[in-house]
């Protein structure tokens, strides 16, 4: 009876608007990255180097933050510093999603009582900005393992699929938090408070293995999950396969709640803003 009422859940889920929603704006995919490319063109205008000032300030944590923290840990430079930057790099694209996901619909409200589009595509739009932030990011990541020659391998491909599966949680994560922020705006700020307290407690300057004890407690945070599994890859190495699963889980369970939420209060959005 349980999974019968399970079954006849996920049937309405996939038959209800939340479905339609994004698949019209996959659709508008094309005019989503321009926008979000037209962002950070606002963003940098009249700058010298634009989105690049990003890159150097991800530079500037990496090395100050690396010989602070390798001192403060007593770990090898050539073993902390490259964990620390791709650490740093993960957080920024999960952080910045996560906070800016709270203003999503309010800063674009105009846009979406007055003109007939995808209610899931300023979530898509924010995402891929944030996106395009992290491969901003990434030659810093590139000089980095030049500098300390670290070795990769063929594992090192599997941040690829790692990524996706990131950014796959991310969205149903932007399209959750956007609609909590649009109906709650205190969200915004307690989300704000949250996350610097949350980057000390999930593995951005440090690894689990890298604990004395209790590291496993590092795995119930499900920031873990999601830096770790593009983190041993971009490290040379296949990441666990309990990473890989739960990563997984999460996608689903998350996806399953966030698009039942969405075809709940779907129509409600516009009155909200």
């Amino acid at each position: 009876m349980r999974i019968r009422t399970m079954l006849s859940t996920a049937r309405r889920v996939a038959a209800g608007p939340a479905f339609t929603d994004l698949q019209r704006a996959l659709r508008l995919l094309h005019v989503i990255a321009f926008m979000a490319a037209g962002d950070l063109r606002a963003r940098y205008r009249r700058s010298v180097l634009g989105p690049f000032w990003m890159t150097l300030g991800t530079a500037a944590g990496t090395l100050g933050l690396g010989l602070v923290w390798s001192e403060l840990l007593r770990m090898d430079r050539a073993r902390f510093v490259p964990s620390l930057t791709a650490g740093l790099i993960l957080w920024q694209l999960l952080s910045g999603c996560i906070v800016e996901a709270t203003t999503t619909y309010w800063r674009q409200s105009a846009i979406l009582r007055n003109l007939s589009v995808p209610l899931s595509m300023p979530p898509i739009q924010m995402l891929l900005k944030h996106l395009i932030n992290f491969l901003h990011n990434l030659p810093v990541f590139v000089a980095v393992l030049l500098i300390f020659e670290v070795p990769l391998g063929w594992a090192t491909l599997l941040a690829i699929p790692g990524l996706l599966l990131v950014a796959a949680n991310l969205l149903w994560i932007t399209l959750l938090f956007s609609m909590l922020g649009a109906r709650f705006r205190d969200v915004e700020y307690v989300v704000g408070a949250a996350m610097p307290v949350l980057m000390f407690l999930s593995p951005v300057f440090y690894r689990p293995s890298y604990l004395p004890f209790n590291g496993h407690l590092v795995w119930l945070n499900p920031f873990s999950h999601l830096i770790e599994i593009v983190r041993y890859p971009l490290l040379g190495a296949a990441p666990p396969g309990f990473v890989v699963l739960t990563t997984v889980a999460i996608c689903i369970g998350g996806w399953a709640f966030t698009l039942w939420l969405f075809n709940a209060k779907r129509n409600r959005i516009a009155y909200w803003l």
